[in-house]
């Protein structure tokens, strides 16, 4: 088993994870989430990263396992997944125009230690027209992405500002997490 090992299935976390050129595997949590789901957002994230870098660390305790949560707020309600087309259409109606939160949490676990942190970014949108949301929502792009939309996509055309770490919008802060796995012991940089 791979000294490094990514407990979440996600494409943007596996695409970010390599640039530490640090070899893991991906190994799914498989926690049920809905047992958090009433926590405060910050509490959330942290929690989730914990409980999934967890479930994953017992099975491999001496590698170094990375769980990670990404969730968007606005006027503190989390805005999660899209289920369908037109709960992303209102979810980016809402966001157009204004600010809007992202909170990444990231706990490794290794040894039967966890440490954690809770990453938060700003994020400001443009004013967004009803024919620029229908257009995104064709694409395919928003349905299985946290606030419905993608910085890292067609998603980013929609960004006027943003004020913190991108790689944490996009879903795991690769520089401050390559600083913890440098202090647990695991050379990332």
């Amino acid at each position: 088993m791979s000294l490094l090992i990514l407990a979440s299935q996600s494409p943007r976390r596996k695409e970010l994870l390599k640039k530490l050129q640090i070899p893991f595997q991906v190994v799914a949590s498989n926690i049920d989430e809905r047992l958090f789901a009433d926590l405060p957002p910050t509490d959330l994230v942290v929690t989730l990263a914990e409980q999934k870098a967890k479930a994953v660390s017992r099975f491999y305790p001496d590698s170094f396992v990375i769980g990670a949560d990404t969730i968007v707020t606005l006027d503190n309600e989390i805005l999660g997944k899209p289920s369908d087309r037109q709960e992303a259409k209102q979810m980016l109606k809402r966001l157009s125009g204004r600010t809007h939160t992202v909170y990444t949490g990231v706990a490794v676990a290794h040894k039967q230690i966890v440490e954690s942190f809770i990453d938060k970014t700003e994020v400001t949108f443009w004013e967004v027209s009803e024919e620029e949301i229908d257009s995104y929502l064709d694409s395919g792009e928003p349905f299985d992405k946290a606030g419905a939309y993608g910085i890292q996509g067609l998603g980013a055309l929609f960004v006027q500002a943003i004020s913190g770490d991108y790689y944490s919008v996009v879903g795991l802060p690769i520089a401050r997490l390559s600083r913890l796995l440098t202090k647990m012991g695991c050379n990332a940089i």
